[in-house]
This record gives structure tokens, sequence and C-alpha cells, in this order.
């Protein structure tokens, strides 16, 4: 990628500044140069330099910094017609996933710059996610870059019950462009690394392989013969996107401004607050708090060393102004461990003066279930205990395992046989010889054939419905290729609707 160079006057630099600049500067700080060293006309653009990236910012906004730094080969390809009409032909729903967009693009622009990676590839949670961190499919891919939950561990996002890291805007970002070098090294062309992003590398793999075999070649176009339709959208999607963010005008669309500077900042946050609370102390409603903090499943944020929240600038300085004057408790929740066999969500909230609802809610515990041993769950704080913050190594590690709320044993009655014993009833019902004594007011260990007795067993839930197996077909289906991750269902001609399902636009 060729570096940017750009005419600039210390006046108008001075000018801008006057605020913080880094996207991860937790202090809010922005440090101090000398000008004496710094070329009054003109400076090199470096993506790594804080000092250019002020310099350069009022001469270029972010959609036009992506387009500098397009480096993947156009496709040549019918279904990028088709994707490109697609989208096309959807304003709205290009300025409404291009404006949430404007919260992430200068920071994963950043992000591709340092890497020297293809900037195009800022539009890649356009095709996953409609750039929503909080978006869930039903392959259970989650956040901005959709991570299943195995690639999600491969690439060390934390996925417990306090935070889900696959929806983290920083550490998701950081995962997928190191899961995209990746997958560029081992296939050395962009548009295979997509495929296979989308698709899995040992998929991409035999399908060069069988191309090979076959005396065909190894590109996307060739190899897409051998991939499931969602991929063969997959990388014409992509470009159908590129070609509108290259000359929106050219279709229609405007697209939002965009700033080119950090949409964000980063605040450290070592003890345990309520989101509620951060949201107020930062200013901001709930949802947009969310939308840049979308990792936390929890009411309550555990801190830790390196716990992080995203804030918008001005809101960052307004929380910490706001912090210094709360004057009260931050966190108004604290975690209990479960260490029976089952416990009834009744019983832990009595014990925390609280209510079922409370710790359903805060849990999202379903109904008619109890809590299985060794669950972690969220019960609020006694006015009188102490403040103790939630333990950092249970934040990593904390799960929940419900099972469902069906009584232990059933009362039966049964007719006793003429070959019956005592002995063999108990077995027959896995109960003891002593409790149908007991049940019964025997005294004795022989019972009278004919005679009626009264049994609690062990509940038994119904039988699950045999499904009938369909029949096989005629001829031999493709066998599904093992997807290493799942993406977002795609916006096909005849998926349309899908591609609204998994996440709201």
């Amino acid at each position: 990628m060729h570096p940017l160079k750009r005419r600039i006057y210390p006046f108008t630099a001075l000018l801008l500044l006057g605020g913080p600049i880094a996207t991860q500067a937790a202090d809010l700080s922005l440090p101090l140069y000398n000008w004496s060293q710094v070329s009054a006309m003109e400076r090199a653009y470096d993506p790594n330099d804080p000092l250019a990236q002020v310099l350069a910012m009022e001469e270029i906004d972010v959609w036009a910094r992506i387009r500098k730094g397009f480096g993947i080969p156009n496709l040549d390809n019918p279904l990028v017609v088709s994707q490109t009409q697609w989208y096309s032909t959807r304003p709205d729903y290009i300025q409404r996933t291009t404006t949430r967009a404007s919260r992430y693009l200068f920071h994963v622009v950043q992000e591709l710059e340092k890497r020297n990676m293809p900037t195009e590839l800022a539009l890649l949670p356009f095709i996953e996610s409609a750039f929503n961190p909080q978006a869930y499919s039903s392959a259970h891919a989650s956040g901005m870059w959709q991570f299943i939950p195995s690639t999600g561990r491969d690439f060390n996002l934390t996925q417990s019950m306090f935070k889900d890291e696959r929806r983290n805007v920083l550490a998701s970002t950081d995962a997928a462009l190191t899961y995209l070098e990746r997958l560029y090294g081992m296939f050395g062309d962009w548009q295979l690394a997509l495929a296979a992003y989308n698709w899995g590398e040992g998929s991409v793999q035999r399908a060069i392989n069988k191309a090979r075999a076959a005396g065909q070649g190894t590109d996307f176009n060739s190899l897409s013969q051998y991939m499931p339709l969602e991929t063969k959208n997959y990388v014409p999607k992509l470009q159908a996107v590129k070609n509108i963010i290259a000359a929106p005008a050219d279709f229609g669309i405007t697209l939002p401004k965009v700033d080119n500077q950090p949409y964000f900042v980063t605040i450290g946050k070592t003890r345990d607050i309520d989101i509620k609370v951060a949201a107020q102390l930062a200013e901001l409603s709930i949802d947009e708090f969310k939308a840049l903090n979308p990792q936390f499943n929890r009411p309550v944020i555990a801190g830790s060393s390196d716990t992080k929240i995203l804030l918008p600038q001005s809101n960052a300085e307004k929380f910490k102004a706001n912090l210094g004057k709360w004057g009260r408790a931050l966190s108004s929740w604290t975690a209990h461990k479960v260490t029976g066999a089952k416990e009834r969500i009744e019983t832990i909230a009595s014990r925390f003066g609280t209510t079922p609802e409370v710790i359903r809610e805060a849990n999202n515990i379903p109904p008619r279930t109890l809590l299985k041993a060794g669950s972690t769950v969220l019960v609020p704080k006694s006015d009188h205990g102490p403040e103790h913050d939630i333990a950092p190594e249970l934040v990593d590690t904390a799960t929940m395992i419900t099972a469902p709320d069906v009584p232990d044993t059933r009362r039966v009655y049964i007719k006793v046989g003429k070959k019956d014993s005592l002995e063999s009833i108990a077995q027959r019902n896995r109960v003891t010889v002593e409790q149908i004594k007991q049940w019964n007011n025997l005294k004795q260990d022989k019972v009278n054939a004919g005679a009626s007795l009264q049994l609690n067993v062990p509940f038994r839930p119904a039988p699950a419905a045999v499904r009938k197996a369909a029949p096989a077909p005629t001829r031999q289906a493709a066998k599904p290729a093992p997807t290493y991750r799942k993406a977002a269902p795609a916006p096909a001609k005849k998926t349309a609707a899908t591609n609204n399902k998994k996440s709201k636009s």
C-alpha cells in the first residue's frame, strides 16, 4: 500500500489537536510533539503515526480512505451483477447499514492499514452482520464478524456467562483480521481467502485438489462449481458492496459522512459497574452504550485490569467527570455459585432477598428450569454485605447449566402378583424394600398376592416421538462440506428475506 502524502498547514493541524486521537487511548490524553521536527508543508501519511492521522483528517473521510486502499482484484462474475442490483435497489438498507457502520469503520480501517491489508475488507461485516455487533445466526455465529463458538475459542475470544468477546468490537476485529491474514497466507489469493472465511479452509483446499485433478483452474470463478450456494455468492456480495462504495452516486445512493477520526476511545475499568450506571455516567442511552459494548452478557460489567469499555470521545470525558462525583455503589450485583445437584430459583431468591423474576431476568433463565451444580448466577448485593467485586477468574470461566424443573418422583399404585416379592417389586421400580415398607407401614418383608401398594418411583419423562427417517434419495446427494465458521445468510435472489432474519437493520 502506497503511503499518502498531503500538504498540511501547521495552523490547521494545531487546531485539530484539541482532543484525543487514539482509538484506544484509555487516559484520553494526546502526546506532545516537537513541531520543529515536523515539515511545515507536508508529511508522509503513516497509519501508525497518530500525528500523521491528525494531519490527514481534514483532507479525507473514511470512505475515501477505504477507496484509496482497495487492493483485491475485481471479480468478473455474473453473480456480481445480480448482487449489485440487489443492494443498489435497496437504498434504505444501504443507509441503515452504513450509518451503523460509521461507529466502527475508522477503527477497522486503522487496523487494516497497520497490517497492510486491502481496505475493502473493512466492508466484510456488511455481508456478515450488516455491521450489527449483536447479530446471532442460526449456526450460533455471533458478532460483527460472525465467529462460531469453536473458531472464537481458536482466536482466544472468551465466551462465558459474563461476556462473549465474539461481540467485542476490538477483540473480534483483531481476531477476524488475523484469521484473514492466515487464510491469505495459505492460498495467496484474497478471493480464495474470503471463500475460506465463509466455507472453511479445508473445504477450499479440497475444491482446489478436485480442480487440479480435473485439469481446471484454481481461481474463485473456476472453483465456484464446487462451492455451496452461500459461498458462491459470498465474494460476489463483497464485490457488489465495493462497487457501490466506490461510486455511490452512480447508484443514486448517498453515504453518511464518516469523519476520518476515531468514533470512540477506550476506558479502563478495574471495578465492577452496572451497565445502566455506566451508561448514565457517560450520558448515553442503554442502546447506544451496548452498540459499542455488546460483549457484556449480564447487567453488570465485571472489572479487571483487562476490562475496557468503549465510549464516544465527548461522552468519555463526561463519564470521567460524573464518575468523580458519583459517591455511590457502582454495582448492585454479585455472583453466586450453585453447589447442590439442583437448586431452585425460588430458594436462591429467598436467600438473597429478591424475587425469582429478578433472578431469571438478570440471568436469562428460562421458566420451569433448575440450576445444576457448578452454575454461576448473578444475585443482588446485600445492603449490609461486603462490597466485593466478582472474581476476575470467575468472569472468564463462569457457566450456567439448567435442567427441566420436573418432580423427582411420582406416586403410583400397583397390585401384587402371585410371584411377586417386595424385593422383585423394588427392583422393578428402582426403589428399595425399606422404602416400600415405609410407604405402606409394613412390618415384615412379606406381602400377600393381590395386595395394593403405594410407591414413589423416580420420575421418567415421556419418551420423545420417534421420527420416521426420510427415504434415501434416488441420486447421491453432494456431501455438505464441513464449515469452520458460519457466515450470515446472503441476500441472494431467493434469500432476500432470510438476510434480514440474522440481524435487524
